[in-house]
């Protein structure tokens, strides 16, 4: 076998494959409209007490490496991260299992393909660094190495990394499902904040803050110890400027580099350890009684077989369906359909989950303080996630679009069914704080409470229908419960954690919105528009 020819195609394969996707286009479109915020002066990397530098290539460069491999190495996990599953779907897998190749230059084939799809849309930054670089550049002088050198040893090291954590995830049972989607993104953040404590980080911002730093300091050696470095969108520009020349390649930052790149690798091997290549008998999803019943048995080569006799075919007669009967039956079946929705969404859970969810309600119920009770809220609309996730796209996923959609007023009932179950697990898991601002006649935090669990079903079942994926809201429900409701950013909490950055309004309309949109698409796929 020809490996470097077989590791090539592979590559090549899932590249293009990657690219055609409509989520590519979405990432790209987005990181784009990031460099042109840059470009805008929309978003703001700050040093010391109010200082930015000046926007020479070095500045430049270093300004949109951090917006890349900050924001890539999040949104280009979400789509990376379906590579080994697309091989089994596809019944790829069944075939490359039965070739020699091994366990590790697969996990290793699938690592570089993410890593190309993610390198692509660094490249395409680099060549907006080009332009941002003719737009706002401050400083006369041009230096092509300053301007992509960031961009090569600081977020290409970091999008390989991303790459590598996505097949690990693909082959650990737990992390490759809806758990692991949610699980990165806390990982994604503590690796940002690893910054934070001196250690050089995967993206570079530790790098950064020291090379502006020192900058810094020998043009006023007299400024206040406390440094400050952050990336800022929108909010108050720096008014201060400084000259910065880029950060000094020395030898031991290279290694440092290196050595995350060794990780990648690292990461791209261990994932081989637990890559089942492809075998129903090792697959954790699959019960061992099934597993046992789809080996043949060839224990009797001698065993007679009987053919069974040819039989007849004969037209099939339906009985007509009486639609004079069919509204009042359908009315009256709305709060069955509804309970059958919502026990599809709890099949499968464990004690834990109900115990967990539990927990959290009493904690709502009993918590005195509203800060508390609006942390135990925080838990509890995190907590169903994955029941949400699959709203709008479990018939996608198990292939059963065709026998629900034939049903009679599939449109009408159903997915309305579905949203309604969706709300009753909204409502039931945050029924202690619903509970306590009733009592306190909080008509105001009542009214945010009640649009936002109208709001985190309406979005799930928007993005599951249009993406036919629980991956779409799994990364993005994620983050939004982050950065609003968790840090209470006014215009961003659909909770209403407090008084100050509820909006109950905006929600109800967006709730509206989402919900028109939803049935517009599926009414789309039906074939009625």
């Amino acid at each position: 076998m020809n490996a470097p020819r077989v590791l090539y195609h592979m590559v090549r394969a899932d590249f293009l494959e990657r690219v055609r996707r409509y989520s590519f286009l979405v990432t790209l479109a987005a990181a784009l409209y990031l460099a042109y915020a840059v470009a805008a002066e929309k978003v703001w990397m700050v040093v010391g007490q109010g200082y930015r530098g000046v926007y020479n290539s070095a500045w430049i460069g270093a300004l949109m490496t951090v917006c890349c491999s900050t924001f890539l190495s999040l949104a280009g996990f979400y789509i990376v991260k379906n590579s080994v599953q697309r091989d089994t779907d596809t019944r790829v897998g069944q075939i490359l299992a039965t070739t020699p190749m091994r366990k590790d230059f697969y996990t290793f084939a699938k690592t570089l393909s993410n890593f190309a799809v993610l390198a692509c849309m660094v490249m395409i930054l680099m060549l907006a660094a080009l332009t941002m670089q003719w737009i706002r550049a401050e400083a006369h002088s041009f230096s092509l190495w300053k301007l992509w050198s960031p961009f090569i040893f600081l977020a290409l090291p970091a999008m390989l990394l991303t790459a590598s954590v996505a097949v690990l995830f693909e082959t650990l049972p737990v992390l490759r499902g809806g758990v692991g989607n949610v699980v990165y993104f806390f990982a994604w953040t503590a690796a940002i904040a690893l910054g934070a404590t001196g250690v050089d980080d995967p993206t570079g911002l530790q790098l950064l803050y020291r090379s502006t730093r020192t900058a810094l300091h020998a043009l006023d050696p007299g400024g206040p110890e406390n440094f400050n470095f952050s990336l800022t969108i929108g909010g108050e520009r720096a008014v201060r400027t400084f000259p910065w020349n880029g950060i000094d390649w020395t030898f031991n930052v290279m290694l440092v580099r290196l050595l995350w790149v060794g990780a990648a690798a690292g990461l791209a091997l261990l994932a081989s350890v637990f890559f089942h290549r492809f075998d129903p008998a090792r697959s954790w999803r699959k019960p061992r009684t099934q597993a046992a019943n789809n080996v043949l048995d060839f224990s009797s080569e001698d065993r007679a077989v009987s053919v069974p006799a040819p039989v007849s075919m004969t037209a099939a007669h339906l009985t007509p369906l009486v639609r004079t009967s069919l509204p009042n039956s359908a009315n009256s079946r709305f709060p069955q359909l509804v309970m059958s929705e919502l026990r599809l969404m709890l099949k499968g859970q464990r004690w834990w989950w109900y115990a967990g969810a539990a927990g959290v309600l009493v904690g709502q119920l009993v918590s005195p303080e509203r800060d508390v009770r609006a942390g135990f809220l925080l838990a509890a609309w995190i907590w169903p996630v994955l029941l949400w996730s699959q709203m709008g796209c479990r018939e996608a996923r198990h292939a059963t679009s065709a026998l629900l959609f034939s049903s009679e007023r599939s449109l009408s009932r159903q997915l309305p069914a579905l949203w309604t179950a969706g709300c009753l697990v909204a409502l039931l898991t945050g029924s202690g704080v619903g509970t306590r601002l009733l009592l306190g006649a909080d008509w105001h935090g009542l009214a945010a409470w009640f649009a936002g669990a109208l709001f985190i079903p309406s979005l799930a079942l928007a993005l599951g229908i249009w993406s036919g994926s629980s991956k779409a809201f799994e990364a993005i429900y994620t983050v939004w419960w982050y950065i609003g409701p968790a840090h209470q950013i006014p215009g961003l909490d659909f909770m209403g954690t407090t008084p100050a950055s509820s909006s109950p309004g905006v929600y109800a309309l967006a709730t509206a919105a989402l919900l028109a949109a939803a049935y517009w698409r599926r009414r789309q796929s039906l074939g009625y528009v």
